[in-house]
């Protein structure tokens, strides 16, 4: 059985990660144009090049961190509750290690350093309304609202990371995605602990 293109897999990553410009909106069904960048060549350290999986996969998952960092470093100033702050510290440690990984491998890759999903809200990402309003809760309205963000988050990421496992070609980027997913499902069990649905 033959494996679909590069192309289309990265097509389906970004389809899966419901890119798009602008606003969500359920009224606005309109997704730009895919286009991937151009497929890598030249060999890693490891000796295997990048796919356009590899490379839509690391700087979507650059994009979605770099907007989650931002929510957990408002626990300790928004909750007392030790349970919740360990909890984000957690998942901050890990996330932003993610982070550092993944730009490593864009920058072995060669990829463009410029974020191509800057100023679009897909789903695991905050929106600035949203994170006004994470800013002006406290307590158990502010853990409603973490919970609800957190778990979108992590529930994407796990997906994209899944979906990277499936489809991706360089052993570094599948490794990353592999720790994405399992670090990411213990997040959501913790997280079930905490905030049960």
């Amino acid at each position: 059985m033959r494996k679909p293109r590069a192309s289309t897999l990265l097509i389906a990553v970004l389809l899966v990660a419901g890119c798009g410009a602008g606003p969500r909106d359920a009224a606005s069904t309109a997704t730009p144009p895919v286009t991937a960048p151009p497929a890598t060549t030249a060999p890693t350290p490891t000796g295997t090049a990048f796919n356009p999986t590899d490379i839509a996969w690391l700087q979507l998952t650059v994009a979605m961190t770099e907007r989650l960092l931002p929510v957990l470093d408002l626990v300790s100033a928004r909750t007392t509750d030790p349970a919740w702050r360990q909890t984000a510290a957690q998942v901050a440690t890990a996330r932003r290690a993610d982070l550092d990984r993944a730009r490593r491998l864009l920058a072995d890759a060669a990829a463009p350093t410029t974020n191509p999903h800057e100023g679009h809200d897909m789903p695991g990402m905050v929106t600035a309304q949203e994170m006004t309003a994470l800013r002006a809760a406290s307590g158990r309205p502010f853990h409603r609202l973490l919970a609800g963000h957190l778990r979108a988050h992590l529930v994407q990421s796990v997906r994209i990371a899944t979906a990277e496992q499936q489809s991706g070609v360089q052993p570094a980027t599948v490794a990353l995605a592999s720790d994405v997913v399992r670090s990411g499902t213990a997040d959501l069990e913790r997280l079930d602990h905490l905030a049960p649905g």
